[in-house]
């Protein structure tokens, strides 16, 4: 395939479709399979994938958004250093309506708080080569895929010496999660759809644990409709099979082994944390990274003295469950009402990843098959 279109084709859709029926029916019980990665929550929405599965087959919203599972009490941190003077705070779009205890950066900025959004870290690094006087923090979030453009920006601002530049770190790694979200014991689960984006850049070996422990299927899926039916039906094609495998049907953009540059400015510049607090599910061994000692001095956490601090969530938000896919976002009591994209009370109406943002703009397309 060459074209976008032809990862559209409605034909081939519907081939699929009735693949995943037969399978679906022969295996003959319900079949939960979580997508990790927000992009394929969005993708799913906006194609109207979930409606065209069997009753049967449940797809579980997973914590694959970096924006949606930032607690509160990073955001409270963003916000006590861009509200320091002469600080210049940068970042990506999806950040700023995040919100905090007491508010959000689009809400500082409108204060008179200088905040920009930044493509790429590097835009934030030619920030602060054109204002020497001024302290200039680029806000680093995201798992895996976006790590190693601030590492190398990072190594770039090293070369140069530009002192005036750092970082607020909250990168996150992908495979401590799916192993928390393995030992929950409220989820049953039967298999994965794969991150594709983190996969380019770690390749499939850092997930075998999944099918060699825990005997779940796990298939890195692509993000255009047919790429995720068909790696919904490579998944129940290994149920039926009896199989537990990591398979690769992103194999245009994934590569077995990653990307060996991307991994080794990684691991360069980062160390991993003890803990990392993710929203709604708590502290997650080993599931953050911090700059190394000897990068310590683009550490924003250390040129600033920021305190960790855990803050809950409203008590009616529900983007805890919602994010361990004990619910659906239509079944929060806010969801539409006190919660809308355009007064987010919970990060998963914010970021155009998270599922209760993707079901508000697409949920209209949300219509069940009949069963298989």
């Amino acid at each position: 395939m060459k074209y976008v279109d032809e990862f559209r084709d409605r034909d081939k859709a519907a081939i699929l479709v009735r693949e995943i029926g037969a399978l679906a029916a022969c295996i003959g019980r319900q079949i939960h399979i979580m997508e990790v990665c927000g992009g394929h929550t969005h993708s799913i929405f906006r194609y109207g994938v979930e409606g065209m599965l069997p009753s049967r087959i449940e797809l579980v919203h997973g914590p694959g958004c970096p924006v949606c599972v930032l607690p509160i009490g990073r955001v409270d941190a963003c916000l006590g250093i861009a509200e320091q003077p002469g600080v210049i705070f940068t970042t990506f779009g999806d950040a700023m309506r995040v919100p905090g205890s007491r508010k959000s950066l689009m809400q500082a900025k409108a204060e008179g708080a200088d905040i920009r959004m930044v493509y790429s870290p590097l835009d934030a690094l030619a920030i602060a080569r054109a204002n020497p006087e001024r302290e200039v923090v680029f806000f680093g979030l995201g798992f895996e895929t976006t790590m190693p453009s601030t590492a190398l920006t990072i190594l770039q601002a090293d070369r140069e010496d530009i002192a005036n530049f750092s970082v607020f770190c909250n990168h996150i790694t992908i495979v401590p999660t799916i192993r928390a979200i393995l030992e929950s014991p409220d989820l049953e689960l039967d298999g994965f759809l794969g991150p594709g984006h983190v996969s380019m850049v770690i390749g499939t070996a850092p997930y075998e644990f999944i099918a060699r422990f825990h005997r779940k299927p796990m298939v890195i899926a692509g993000f255009e409709p047919l790429d995720i039916l068909q790696s919904i039906w490579m998944v129940l094609k290994q149920i039926k099979d009896g199989r537990a495998e990591i398979e690769n049907q992103y194999a245009r953009v994934v590569p077995e082994a990653g990307n060996a540059a991307a991994l080794r400015a990684v691991a360069q510049v980062y160390e991993l944390r003890e803990f990392f607090e993710w929203r709604g599910l708590g502290s997650i061994e080993h599931s953050g990274v911090q700059l190394r000692a000897e990068y310590a001095r683009f550490d924003a956490e250390r040129k600033f003295a920021i305190p960790n601090i855990s803050i809950a969530d409203p008590a009616a938000c529900q983007c805890g469950e919602v994010l361990k896919g004990l619910i659906k976002p239509w079944q929060c009591r806010l969801f539409g009402s006190a919660c809308t994209p355009e007064t987010p009370l919970g990060a998963l109406m914010v970021s155009s990843e998270g599922a209760c943002a993707a079901y508000h703009q697409y949920g209209g397309k949300v219509q069940r098959a009949e069963t298989a």
